[in-house]
């Protein structure tokens, strides 16, 4: 089973038929696909369903279907313990960017992490997971999959949100900042700090 964010319901892609779907249960064709897509985006529905029975086979499909945008991400963490965040299009959220041509997707965390905030000496620690949304650009569905990385730095210096990515904050946030933010983000980024 995988969860794909469209807004912030869930497009769950599953391989067992779900007995209470309630007409929110897809196929995995084309017209279907974006039929659910459109269901959430524009709020007619609260939750979809899009069903294949082949659980191996579910998220290349779906892949197949939806033109693919690949980020990396980064849960970034200084000596004190503290996580850092941006503050875009009135949302709390973690620093992440596109992977250009060429570039490992860790390279690509990194360096959207450095440009998105002015964070530097940056370290990958592991893999976190792979989160997936839905957003349009130029009236086209498109399928964001980001691979999130924790990270780790000894940077104390001036932090600097990257304007041209209309990031108007950049924050180190302890414990009670970080659950107030999370009230004011996205499901993506909840789930990272449930692990």
């Amino acid at each position: 089973m995988y969860k794909v964010f469209v807004n912030e319901s869930p497009l769950i892609l599953t391989n067992e038929r779900q007995d209470n779907s309630n007409g929110n249960l897809f196929s995995l064709d084309g017209d279907s696909m974006v039929m659910a897509i459109t269901s959430l985006a524009k709020g007619r529905l609260k939750k979809a369903y899009i069903y294949h029975p082949d659980e191996e086979k579910l998220l290349d499909i779906f892949m197949h279907k939806i033109p693919v945008v690949v980020a990396g991400g980064g849960f970034v963490t200084n000596k004190k313990g503290k996580v850092l965040f941006i503050y875009r299009n009135n949302k709390w959220d973690l620093p992440k960017g596109k992977v250009d041509k060429g570039e490992s997707i860790e390279n690509a965390a990194m360096r959207e992490v450095e440009e998105e905030t002015g964070v530097k000496n940056l370290q990958i620690d592991k893999f976190l997971r792979t989160t997936y949304h839905i957003f349009k650009r130029n009236g086209e569905y498109r399928l964001k999959q980001v691979h999130w990385f924790a990270m780790s730095t000894d940077f104390s210096g001036k932090l600097k949100g990257q304007k041209s990515e209309g990031i108007e904050k950049v924050k180190w946030k302890g414990p009670r900042k970080i659950e107030k933010a999370l009230k004011n983000s996205y499901f993506n980024i909840k789930v990272l700090f449930e692990d």
